[in-house]
Order: C-alpha cells, then sequence, then structure tokens
C-alpha cells in the first residue's frame, strides 16, 4: 500500500539542578540559536535571583555567536564526545523510559501532552538521583 511518512518534531529544552532536584523544561519546535535565546531567557526570568552555571555539550546553537547569553548565566562546556557527563542526559533517558513505550500517537499534540505529562511526574527526588554526580561536588 503507498504510504506517506510525515516526520515533524518537538524538542525540550531543559536544565537541572542536581543538589535539589529542581528542573526547568520548555518544548520548542527546533534545536536552534533562536530556540535556544527563548529557553534562557526564560530560564534567566524563572531565576531572577540566582545566577546560574550551566553545563552544555558542543550543540551549535549553545555555542552560536548569535547566542543571546543573560547576565545571570554563564555556559561552560563538557569536553566532545562524553554525554554521560551531562546530567541532563540522564533526564532524557527517564522521559523516554516513564513516558514513551513502544505506542504510536494519532497526532503531535498528543506526544507533547504526555511528553507535558511524564515532565510533570518528575519529581526533585528522581531528578537528584539520576543526575548528581560525585565530580559535581
Amino acid at each position: 500500500m503507498p504510504c506517506h511518512h510525515i516526520r515533524e518534531y518537538r524538542h525540550v529544552y531543559g536544565a537541572v539542578e542536581p543538589l535539589t532536584g529542581e528542573s526547568f523544561f520548555l518544548i520548542l519546535p527546533y534545536c536552534n540559536t533562536d530556540c535556544m535565546n527563548v529557553f534562557l531567557q526564560n530560564l534567566s526570568k524563572a531565576y531572577p535571583n540566582d545566577f546560574i552555571l550551566m553545563l552544555c555539550d558542543g550543540a551549535a546553537w549553545h555555542k552560536s555567536k548569535a547566542l543571546k547569553i543573560p547576565e545571570n548565566i554563564e555556559l561552560f562546556f563538557l569536553p566532545p564526545a562524553t554525554p554521560e557527563m551531562n546530567p541532563v542526559e540522564q533526564i532524557w533517558a527517564w522521559l523516554r523510559l516513564h513516558g514513551f513505550r513502544n505506542e504510536i500517537f494519532d497526532s503531535l499534540d498528543k506526544v507533547v501532552d504526555r511528553l507535558c505529562d511524564t515532565i510533570s511526574n518528575l519529581l526533585p527526588d528522581t531528578v537528584k538521583s539520576i543526575s548528581l554526580r560525585k565530580w559535581m561536588l
């Protein structure tokens, strides 16, 4: 039978605080500098009294010259090819395991709804247990 595949995506931007388990997520349409700027601005506004040290991998949108880093955020970078050192990578694995099994969704909106539900079930104790590493202390 003829089949037409349409691929649509949404991307989760996230930051976690491994010591407290606090987390901040935004679901955005692209992985690019514009969306990273939206994420950083929203993160900065959510924590206006904090200075945020954010560990990032080497994605192009993390290092773009067009990136607008708020005054209360400083980015620092992992060595190349070391995703195991990035605390948020464990969060992505948890979200896949707990929210998405071998399943077909009727629409992208239903996928986003499930993603939001799964993120809201991510408790601070869980964030701490899967993201904290001894080297961070």
